[in-house]
C-alpha cells in the first residue's frame, strides 16, 4: 500500500471512530434504579435473586447501569412492592404476583395456583406457551411489565401443630397461606391469613395461626418453624412451580435504551435459572436435617387432596364466571397443563418414578 493511501484509510478509520465513540456512549448512558423485594435478606436464594439480576447488569455494563437493592420493610412492606413500582416509587421490584389477589385473582395464575404448573411447565408456559404475552397484557394494565425471575420448585405443604388425617381435621384451622390458595382451603373449612415471610414464625409462636405454609426445607429450616410445629406436610398443592417475577415499571421499562433492556431481560432469565437451580441443591441437605432434629414428615392424604381438587375447579367457575381476565388465563394455562402432564406421564414421571424406586432399594 502506498503512503499516500495509507494515511487515507487511516484518516476515514478514525472519523469512523470519532463518530462511533458519542454513539456507543449515548447508548449507555449511567442510570441507577432501585428495586425492592417482598423478602428478608435472610432468605438468601429467593430474596437473592434480586441480587444476582444486579450483579449481572452492571457487570455486563461496566457499571454503568446499577439496581439498589432493598430488603422487604427497607422501602415499602414486602406486600406493597408492586405498588411501589407501578406507581413509580422505585422502577422494580422482585416478588410473587399471587401476592395481588386481592387486587385480581388472575394475578396468581402467572405465578402458580392450587394444582397448576410444576416449574418446568411454567417455564415452558412462560416462554414458549404464550403465558408471558397474556400476563403482560394483563400486568400492563397495572402499568408495569413482568419477568421470570425464579422459581422455588414444587413447595412443601407446611407446618402444623396437629396431624391432618382428614378433611375434617382442617375445619376451623388458622392458616398461614399466600395467595389464592387461601381461598380454595377456606372452601375444606381453612381460615386463611396471608402473612409476609419475616411475620410468620412469631404468629406461629404466639398461637396466633395454627400452621403455616412458606416455601420448602431450607427457608422453612431458617426461620425456625421446626421450633414450634411438629408435623411437616406434603406436597404444597397450591404451588406446584411457582414462578417469581421482577416487575418493573412499564414508563421506566420503555425509557431504557435497547441494549440495557436486553441485558436486564438476559439477567432476570438467568436469576430465574439461578434460584431453581439453588434450592435443588439446598433443600435435601436441609430436609435430612429437620428430621434427625425431630420433625414428622407427613403425606396429605387423597382425601384432603382430592376434597381440595374439587374445591379448586369449583372456585374456577366461580371466578370465571365474573372475571373475563382470569376465565382467559385460567383457560389458557389448563390447556397447556393438560398436554403438558399428557407427556409428562410418558417419559419425566416413568424415569423419576423408576430412579426413585431404585434409590430406596439401595
Amino acid at each position: 500500500m502506498k503512503r499516500r493511501d495509507f494515511l487515507k484509510v487511516s484518516a476515514a478509520g478514525a472519523a469512523a471512530t470519532a463518530v462511533a465513540s458519542p454513539a456507543i456512549a449515548q447508548s449507555s448512558p449511567e442510570i441507577k434504579w432501585r428495586l425492592t423485594s417482598s423478602f428478608p435478606k435472610s432468605l438468601d436464594t429467593i430474596y437473592g435473586a434480586g441480587e444476582q439480576v444486579a450483579k449481572y447488569v452492571a457487570e455486563m455494563t461496566d457499571n454503568k447501569f446499577q439496581i439498589q437493592v432493598f430488603a422487604a420493610g427497607e422501602i415499602v412492606p414486602g406486600l406493597q412492592a408492586l405498588d411501589a413500582t407501578a406507581n413509580g416509587t422505585v422502577e422494580m421490584c422482585h416478588t410473587v404476583s399471587y401476592y395481588y389477589v386481592g387486587k385480581d385473582p388472575t394475578y396468581a395464575i402467572y405465578s402458580s395456583v392450587p394444582f397448576g404448573l410444576n416449574a418446568r411447565q411454567q417455564n415452558s408456559w412462560w416462554y414458549q406457551g404464550g403465558g408471558m404475552e397474556l400476563g403482560n397484557e394483563f400486568f400492563k394494565k397495572s402499568n408495569v411489565i413482568g419477568f421470570a425471575c425464579g422459581n422455588t420448585g414444587a413447595q412443601m405443604g407446611g407446618w402444623f401443630r396437629k396431624e391432618i388425617k382428614t378433611v375434617a381435621d382442617l375445619s376451623g384451622l388458622k392458616m398461614r397461606i399466600g395467595g389464592i390458595a387461601g381461598q380454595v382451603l377456606q372452601k375444606v373449612g381453612v381460615v386463611p391469613q396471608q402473612l409476609a415471610g419475616g411475620d410468620i414464625y412469631p404468629a406461629l409462636e404466639k398461637g396466633t395461626i395454627d400452621g403455616a405454609e412458606w416455601v420448602g426445607p431450607y427457608d422453612d429450616e431458617k426461620l425456625g418453624f421446626a421450633k414450634v410445629a411438629k408435623y411437616y406436610y406434603y406436597p404444597g398443592f397450591w404451588e406446584g412451580g411457582p414462578m417469581v417475577h421482577a416487575f418493573t415499571n412499564l414508563d421506566k421499562w420503555n425509557s431504557l435504551p435497547k441494549n440495557y433492556q436486553a441485558i436486564l431481560t438476559n439477567a432476570m432469565a438467568n436469576a430465574n435459572s439461578w434460584m431453581a437451580a439453588r434450592y435443588d441443591m439446598q433443600n435435601p441437605a436441609a430436609l435430612k436435617r429437620l428430621v434427625a432434629g425431630g420433625t414428622q414428615l407427613r403425606p396429605f392424604t387423597n382425601e384432603v387432596l382430592e376434597a381440595c381438587l374439587k374445591a379448586t375447579n369449583e372456585l374456577w367457575a366461580e371466578i370465571s364466571g365474573k372475571n373475563a381476565d382470569f376465565k382467559k388465563s385460567i383457560d389458557a394455562m389448563q390447556a397447556y397443563r393438560s398436554d403438558e402432564y399428557l407427556w409428562w406421564q410418558v417419559a419425566e414421571y416413568t424415569y423419576d418414578s423408576f430412579m426413585i424406586r431404585s434409590r430406596t432399594r439401595g
